[in-house]
């Protein structure tokens, strides 16, 4: 079984950054992407961005392109979501989530592996 845990949350002020990390207790040769969802109170989880293990793309949704960016460490099977010029939207529990699947990086039913949540929020 693979463990995600997740650290790096907290709160900060619009404009602001944070750096979320994500460790898996290890790797399955199939594990093909790992990386974030969202979701805040009274909505649903929404895809944030990926890492593509196999050939190291990354994806990215809308809403974040050009302020998050992510990145990997293949020695610490981690991944890291650098979050900059935050917006009070981005306010959410972030979830780290792996898959061993094909398909559509940004369906969360494709992912295998979910960790417990960290909390982001950004005041205005």
């Amino acid at each position: 079984q693979v463990q995600l845990v997740e650290s790096g949350g907290g709160l900060v002020q619009a404009g602001g950054s944070l750096r979320l990390s994500c460790a898996a207790s290890k790797r399955t040769f199939n594990m093909n992407a790992m990386g974030w969802f969202r979701q805040a109170p009274g909505k649903e989880r929404e895809f944030v961005s990926t890492y593509d293990w196999k050939d190291t793309s990354t994806y990215y949704a809308d809403s974040v392109k050009g302020r998050f960016t992510i990145s990997a460490d293949n020695a610490k099977n981690t991944v890291y979501l650098q979050m900059n010029s935050l917006k009070s939207e981005d306010t959410a529990v972030y979830i780290c989530a792996a898959r061993e699947t094909l398909g559509s990086y940004y369906n969360a039913a494709l992912y295998h592996y979910w960790g417990q949540g960290t909390q982001v929020t950004v005041s205005p």
